[in-house]
């Protein structure tokens, strides 16, 4: 962070594949006794750069107030310390927001202990614009009449709107700035970026009192020294008559990064498959015990640490699947939300630190069964079982969902139950991670929608997928544990556009187990709605209704068939009355 007076600043890497920019920054107070206005910039090093990306701010104090300088300043200061504190597995775009939130709230709640509490002219208001370059993108966030533009050839792209109220044409007020209401409207955009790409960030004092024609001259003269280039343009507005302050920065994309998200997924595409292991084997500093499960994707091993003498699992991809970019990025990326999920419902990653020379991954070994041989062992389940498992696999579903992640392959087979009744999610594979895919292109849907018995309508009419496609899988588990069968048979996986939803008929649970009661089979039915909109809204709420009758589902079997199914009930009326009808004739031809 930097303001008048303080050193130049130049900040490039040149380490090759990573996000690399210079930048040039400029502030003065002008014709004024204090600068209002703030700005920074930060560049972290290491994992955080691709995860976080870099963080270019500025923001400008509003004239009339004595502690906007403050608000300005702490905008600034607030978000560069707490963005980069924020979930590796949050997006940009809810990092920030929640960031910008608090911060406004802080400034809004200074405000209010002041003398002044209800009039927003003196109080800790501000303008924010801050410009987030993460991967192959960048994020724009905006409040306030700041501006950031984007510069092609000598022309200026305003990537910001001004909100800004015209009164005439001489005066005009702010409608909305950081500070100024407990809440804040933020404007969010994101844009593509490529190398050679210059964005400039700039306050009124400067954009109202300077050309694009100015701003492109003043860069081709300082010729590479963007210092010089933001200082030549800041005098320039002051000689063109600006009386406010004047604060400037110049951003040029000098590389960018491949799209790969973390070292870790990055390995992917470095290190080979290893071969097929064999029980007494050492490998990477583990002893193979035993094969625990394979399959056409993967094989996993019983392994003991060499050094420790800890038992845990080591997947390896399959041998078909070593020139699979897509499938050895996900797979590489399982290991990534293992160590940053924090649940006793979902597996964990097993600590290592030696250097990595193949593809594979290494989770806690798990002592039990699947939920699938479970099921099998099981057949008449009873409510209580079903409920306990269900309630912990929801509850580390939420772990997942809270770190933005939905886990899209949630069935039996991916599910673990220990010797003492601890159910853990397994297998990350086809998991959708918002922090990530900004980056790294996903798998194709068919590698994404794990088994088909489980998978969400929405998968394959090509519907956009949220965690709701996570519940529609669970509600499809709890009434398979009951019944033994599927809601909707082996109809779901046909699907192939929107309007075949329609033809979906939900089985009730009660026809394949008369002892479910009428309120469970209505939350079963809620769960698994094709239509996502009108599934269970959290998974609480499901949770509640299996254990706890819910008086909807109850009034709705209750309700007269001419209510609750108008064609069945006149359908039913018409055959009577037809077989009345033969009856009469059959007595009038006696």
């Amino acid at each position: 962070m930097r303001k008048q007076g303080a050193p130049p600043l130049h900040i490039w890497t040149h380490m090759q594949k990573q996000l690399s920019i210079s930048i040039g920054q400029c502030s003065k107070a002008g014709r004024k006794e204090i600068n209002q206005d703030f700005h920074g910039a930060l560049i972290p090093c290491g994992p955080a750069l691709a995860l976080k990306g870099i963080s270019v701010l500025v923001t400008d104090g509003i004239s009339s107030s004595t502690v906007s300088q403050i608000a300005a300043e702490s905008a600034v200061k607030s978000f560069l310390t707490d963005y980069y504190c924020t979930s590796d597995t949050w997006s940009v775009k809810t990092s920030a927001l929640r960031v910008i939130r608090a911060a406004n709230s802080w400034l809004y709640a200074e405000t209010k202990r002041n003398i002044d509490a209800y009039n927003m002219d003196s109080g800790y208001v501000c303008t924010f614009s801050a410009l987030v370059l993460k991967s192959h993108a960048a994020h724009i966030f905006h409040v306030g009449d700041s501006r950031i533009y984007r510069m092609e050839g000598g022309a200026l792209e305003q990537l910001t709107q001004d909100h800004r109220t015209v009164v005439s044409s001489v005066q005009s007020y702010l409608a909305r700035a950081m500070g100024m209401a407990e809440s804040v409207d933020i404007d969010y955009r994101r844009v593509a970026i490529s190398e050679g790409d210059v964005f400039i960030l700039a306050t009124d004092g400067v954009f109202e009192h300077c050309t694009a024609q100015d701003m492109s001259h003043a860069l081709k003269a300082a010729q590479g020294d963007f210092d010089a280039a933001a200082e030549k343009i800041v005098q320039r507005a002051y000689e063109n008559g600006s009386h406010d302050n004047l604060t400037i920065q110049i951003v040029r994309i000098d590389s960018l990064p491949p799209r790969d998200v973390t070292d870790t997924i990055g390995l992917s595409r470095t290190l080979p498959v290893p071969p097929l292991l064999e029980a007494g084997q050492g490998f990477e500093g583990y002893t193979v015990l035993r094969p625990l499960h394979a399959n056409h994707r993967s094989h996993i091993y019983l392994v003991e640490d060499s050094e420790t003498g800890q038992r845990a699992a080591l997947k390896i991809p399959s041998m078909a699947l070593r020139d699979d970019g897509p499938y050895l990025q996900h797979f590489m990326m399982e290991d990534w939300i293992a160590k940053r999920i924090n649940s006793a419902h979902v597996v964990k990653a097993f600590p290592h630190s030696r250097r990595q020379n193949y593809i594979y991954t290494v989770s806690e070994y798990i002592e039990g069964q699947t939920l699938a041989q479970w099921i099998i062992d099981n057949p008449a389940c009873e409510l209580e079982a079903m409920r306990g498992i269900i309630e912990q696999i929801a509850t580390g579903l939420r772990a997942l969902h809270r770190k933005e992640m939905i886990h899209q392959d949630l069935r039996p087979e991916n599910i673990m139950i220990t010797a003492d009744g601890t159910v853990k999610i397994i297998d990350f594979g086809a998991a959708s991670i918002a922090g990530v895919s900004e980056a790294m292109p996903m798998h194709d849907i068919e590698g994404l929608k794990g088994a088909l018995q489980y998978a969400a309508p929405e998968y394959f009419i090509g519907g956009p997928v949220s965690k709701s496609a996570d519940y529609y899988a669970l509600g499809v588990i709890a009434y398979q544990m009951l019944t033994g069968r599927l809601p909707y048979g082996t109809q779901v996986a046909k699907l192939r556009t929107p309007a075949q939803l329609k033809s979906l008929k939900y089985i009730s649970a009660r026809q394949q187990n008369s002892h479910i009661p009428d309120w469970l089979d209505g939350a079963l039915k809620k769960a698994v709605n094709p239509a996502p909109h009108l599934r269970y809204a959290a998974l609480s709420e499901f949770v509640a209704d299996i254990r706890t009758p819910n008086k909807a589902f109850s009034a709705a079997r209750n309700r007269p068939l001419a209510e609750r199914n108008p064609v069945a009930f006149w359908k039913g009326i018409s055959a009577f009355l037809a077989v009345i009808v033969v009856v009469l004739l059959s007595r009038l031809n006696q």
